[in-house]
């Protein structure tokens, strides 16, 4: 009785080849001359998407990386462009408000100029001095200018000092604020003369040696004298602010406040002489 083989030889595999070959032939004849296959086609298609996507999915993460990578440069660059215009505007604002304050500062100063009866030069403010204790400013106009020591300088609210040294053509003006000044002045109200002292204040000025009787009071204006020669009379340097007076002392004692803007003006006038 012959033994059966273990295991059965099946067709070789050229044969298998072959017949593959012939039933692609067949298929592909078929899916051109007929529409047998297209219900097969579109199902095979269904199920292959999701493994479609599922490949692409790589792609498409780097796609929107980088999307979102472009994306975040160039709000950041667009953000960096809208600070830097920001900045600029600003900067414009600016310039025309110091602007406008200076026009408004030189209206002011020409229409102070028309009410003076001598004859007035504007100049610029240029430096202050850099020790705290001394209240001295430094003008842009000097002896070629007709500017000499003992120029009285005010802006439009008021006196500001007194020129102490002129160059040829800046000259360093020391306040009436300064703790080494006085000048004599008169109420105006009532015409009550005294002498206005510094105080290192740039807000304050002191009255000082008034006597406890005289009339004086809150809110009355403080106008320069003329006596001494040094200042013009009649123009503005101050308002009383408070008045103490002490039956045990021989003196009243008053504060003022100046007229003038101390640390404020940049354009002032020299009163260089009569018209």
């Amino acid at each position: 009785m012959p033994i059966k083989p273990l295991f059965t030889r099946g067709p070789s595999p050229e044969s298998r080849i072959i017949v593959l070959g012939l039933a692609a032939a067949a298929l592909i004849v078929i899916s051109i001359y007929t529409d047998w296959l297209d219900p097969v086609r579109e199902r095979v298609a269904s199920l292959a998407a999701p493994f479609y996507w599922i490949t692409d999915t790589p792609s498409r993460v780097g796609d929107w990386a980088g999307e979102q990578l472009r994306t975040r440069e160039e709000l950041l660059e667009e953000n960096g462009r809208l600070k830097r215009q920001v900045l600029l505007l600003e900067q414009q604002a600016q310039q025309l408000a110091s602007a406008k304050a200076e026009n408004t500062q030189l209206k002011e100063l020409m229409n102070s100029a028309e009410s003076v009866d001598e004859r007035v030069l504007v100049a610029q403010v240029i430096g202050v001095s850099p020790d705290p204790l001394e209240h001295v400013l430094i003008i842009d106009k000097g002896r070629n200018d007709g500017v000499r020591q003992g120029t009285a300088i005010m802006d439009a609210s008021g006196l500001l000092g007194q020129v102490i040294e002129a160059g040829g053509s800046s000259s360093r003006v020391l306040l009436i604020t300064d703790a080494n000044h006085a000048l004599p002045v008169q109420v105006l109200r009532n015409s009550v003369r005294a002498v206005a002292e510094g105080t290192g204040d740039l807000y304050r000025l002191k009255l000082r040696h008034l006597a406890n009787t005289s009339d004086i009071r809150e809110g009355d204006l403080l106008l320069s004298s003329g006596l001494g020669g040094r200042f013009p009379a009649g123009y503005p340097v101050g308002e009383v602010i408070a008045v103490q007076r002490d039956p045990g002392r021989a003196f009243a004692e008053v504060d003022v406040q100046p007229r003038g803007r101390m640390n404020r003006s940049r354009f002032v006038l020299a009163v260089i002489g009569q018209e």
